[in-house]
């Protein structure tokens, strides 16, 4: 949890200086859903990672058994920049054609969808991740490396690499990078994966480009996308984008409900957030209330009339006969000149609801000053 906490800071921090540098787009750094995505990030550094390492050495485990023998001599008779070259390529078709079939496929769409209900972009929605998309993601874009016999440590500081560019290419920033667009793209061709339209369907490769020039779903159009997300119902919340891809349409129609999944889990959470804003409710004060003249009141007479402001006025008044009221700091002193409130039956009658007496007597001597004009 410490590691997972100081990467953060680290992070947030150099994309911080990036996106207020460089920025795509005006946005603020706690903007709306900035929690969701927490949380995503918190998920996946405190849970889920550790269900993807696992995978991977299973997978790596299950492959010692086949007769990948004489392919793995092959590969380690290349040179270095070889080896290193061929096995991102053969990485970054795996994942090209994963990511569009996770488009393309409703088993697989259900999960991946996830990812594109954001409509804030920024370093920190890289994270929002369902974990079975994770997982599947990890397992397909490092396959080729381990099928060829690439160790896991190595394997590892793949997956390093690859996390890192994913945050920086989902990043606010506008950031051109020159002629190196070409070979390892830029965040503003994710941005357009991410535009809610249907541009979304383009733009699939994880690192390099060329992919989408290869297979015709390159696209770079002059403006920048003007939204974000998707156009169908989602949850909004961490636990309803984990919940809902996991509900088959079986328990859904066992259950009697009409409504898809999503449709379903956003109505739960509107629902739940009316009745806890019902609950801590507080009637606000309409503007014409507020401005309003304050009616009299009756307060307590604790004394003989005796009001006090913060300015230390008091004992002066008091030696003068004269009333004072007590008010907030920075209020002009009342009553005004000539003025003086009502006092009867041991109540003095004010015209103000923030004033309050000051004890000083009885209500028997604060009618008894009243008569005598004090």
């Amino acid at each position: 949890m410490g590691v997972a906490a100081l990467f953060f800071v680290v992070m947030g921090a150099l994309f911080w200086a990036l996106e207020r540098s460089f920025p795509a787009r005006q946005e603020r750094v706690l903007r709306p859903e900035w929690g969701t995505d927490l949380l995503f990030y918190l998920g996946q550094a405190v849970l889920w990672n550790g269900a993807v390492v696992s995978g991977l050495v299973f997978i790596a485990g299950v492959l010692e058994t086949l007769p990948l023998g004489g392919l793995r001599e092959s590969v380690r008779s290349l040179p270095l920049w070889a080896q290193i070259a061929l096995v991102i390529v053969l990485c970054d078709v795996a994942i090209y054609w994963f990511h569009r079939a996770s488009h393309a496929l409703p088993s697989l769409w259900r999960f991946h969808r996830v990812h594109h209900t954001t409509v804030h972009l920024d370093w920190l929605a890289a994270y929002r991740e369902h974990p079975v998309d994770g997982l599947f993601t990890r397992l397909v874009e490092n396959l080729p490396a381990i099928v060829l016999g690439f160790p896991l440590q190595v394997i590892a500081g793949f997956v390093a690499f690859r996390g890192l560019w994913g945050l920086f290419i989902h990043s606010n920033v506008s950031l051109r990078l020159g002629p190196l667009e070409w070979l390892v793209g830029a965040p503003r061709l994710h941005h357009w994966h991410h535009e809610a339209s249907a541009n979304s369907h383009c733009n699939f490769a994880n690192l390099s480009p060329l992919m989408d020039h290869l297979f015709g779903t390159f696209h770079d159009p002059a403006a920048a996308p003007a939204r974000f997300g998707i156009e169908e119902p989602s949850p909004r919340s961490y636990v309803g984008q984990l919940v809902a891809p996991l509900l088959p349409a079986w328990l859904l129609r066992r259950l009697g409900s009409s409504r898809s999944a999503d449709a379903l889990v956003t109505h739960v959470e509107l629902a739940a957030a009316e009745a806890v804003a019902g609950a801590f409710a507080r009637r606000r004060p309409s503007p014409e209330e507020v401005h309003a003249p304050s009616p009299p009141m009756r307060e307590p007479c604790l004394g003989a009339c005796g009001f006090s402001d913060r300015t230390g006025r008091s004992d002066a008044a008091r030696e003068q006969g004269r009333l004072f009221l007590r008010l907030p700091a920075g209020d002009t002193p009342a009553p005004p000149e000539g003025e003086t409130p009502e006092c009867t039956h041991g109540y003095v009658r004010t015209y103000r609801r923030h004033l309050t007496p000051l004890p000083c007597g009885s209500a028997k001597a604060c009618d008894g000053r009243k008569a005598a004009g004090s």
